[in-house]
């Protein structure tokens, strides 16, 4: 799930991610695109996430690296692999207001949570934390754009600049 001022580092395009990097030093631009190769592994991995429509509009960077990060978005958003769903507006109270977290599946089958709030970061292996932040995820994706409405609210705000 991603959420607050920018968009998590796997979905950043070049300038993007560089524009982030000066809003936050311990991370370099290389390692926030270094995450991104997980998109070229074989077989793909399933990927999932909510960007609140509040991320998309602000034009970190400028308006050209605005454009190519939504464009970005846009072709990951096309690949079979990765559903991007959009948290509107509209939707005055969701379950993502406690701040942004990430679930993965590690390869023996375990389940983590990572989250991070102000630059404190934490790994939860805990089982019942993990799961309850699986049932806040399955909330947020009901809550959210479906994923074709999404595509089309991004390029719709393309066509808008």
């Amino acid at each position: 799930m991603i959420e607050g001022a920018a968009k998590e580092a796997t979905v950043s395009g070049p300038a993007y991610a560089a524009a982030v990097a000066v809003g936050s030093p311990r991370h370099g631009v290389a390692a926030r695109l270094a995450r991104q190769e997980i998109f070229a592994r074989r077989p793909a991995p399933h990927f999932s996430f909510v960007i609140d429509e509040a991320v998309l509009l602000r034009p970190l960077g400028g308006d050209g690296v605005w454009r190519g990060q939504s464009e970005h978005l846009l072709l990951l958003g096309e690949k079979r692999n990765v559903e991007i769903q959009v948290m509107p507006h509209s939707r005055q109270e969701h379950a993502g207001l406690a701040g942004p977290f990430t679930l993965m599946e590690v390869k023996d089958g375990r389940r983590i949570a990572y989250t991070e709030v102000q630059g404190d970061s934490h790994v939860h292996t805990e089982r019942e934390k993990v799961r309850e932040l699986e049932r806040t995820y399955g909330t947020l994706r009901a809550q959210a754009l479906t994923p074709a409405e999404s595509l089309a609210l991004i390029e719709k705000l393309l066509g808008e600049r």
